[in-house]
């Protein structure tokens, strides 16, 4: 098994293989709290325009994202775990854009198949990807709006390296260092609004759900597929 570690859009854009698109902060942990508190479906879309226009096609749908981590105008939620807590989402269905994950999904048009990326998921992962023993993996950082690489994103793909690789992981090191690196926002009082200290714990909530959300498609959109992975020592 052949695993590259990529950076950014072009990263997305150069994935081959089983691809799995790494957004920590905060998307792919967002669409996975989503999924645990009873969502149906996750359209992730790149570009805000198209998401404006889901939601007026069907007016039930949530809106979810952010653009600058602000919540865009008339979105239902922003990007953010702690605040979807909040709302009930029992079988609704999520359009979900951000600047820096869904643009990985839709970039990566080269791979094989696409799993999103998080540490609260990051067991099931590693086991699905044993179960598929693809040749190629491509683990994708998205990096901050796609700008610049960031600490948590890149050692995530560290860490399901080492895991696949069967080498050992220090993630409370790693939680160390993303705290005082690019996870420092959470911390700041100015930012509480739209990137809440919760945020930070909720994301690096390690194995907390033993599903994989998988991006199919159907009638040209992509969504997101929760797959529950049956957890067994390989």
């Amino acid at each position: 098994m052949e695993i590259e570690i990529l950076q950014l859009l072009e990263g997305a854009r150069k994935a081959q293989g089983l691809t799995v698109i790494i957004d920590v902060f905060r998307a792919f942990s967002t669409a996975c709290y989503a999924f645990g508190y009873g969502v149906q479906r996750i359209y992730p879309v790149g570009d805000l325009k198209q998401a404006y226009k889901l939601k007026r096609q069907n007016p039930e749908y949530l809106l979810v994202g952010e653009r600058n981590e602000q919540k865009p105008e008339g979105f239902d939620f922003g990007n953010s775990p702690s605040q979807l807590m909040l709302g009930d989402l029992n079988q609704k269905i999520i359009v979900h854009t951000t600047s820096s994950g869904t643009q990985g999904i839709a970039n990566a048009t080269q791979s094989d198949e696409i799993l999103t990326g998080s540490f609260v998921n990051a067991k099931a992962i590693v086991d699905y990807i044993r179960e598929q023993n693809p040749a190629k993996v491509s683990l994708v950082c998205m990096g901050y709006s796609c700008q610049y690489p960031t600490d948590e994103d890149t050692l995530l793909a560290v860490y399901i390296k080492n895991e696949l690789e069967g080498q050992p992981n220090n993630f409370a090191q790693m939680v160390e260092q993303i705290r005082k690196g690019d996870g420092a926002r959470f911390f700041a009082p100015n930012k509480q609004e739209w990137a809440p200290v919760a945020d930070f714990g909720l994301c690096l909530s390690l194995n907390r759900f033993n599903f994989i959300l998988k991006v199919e498609q159907e009638e040209g959109m992509n969504y997101l597929r929760k797959i529950v992975v049956n957890h067994h020592d390989l």
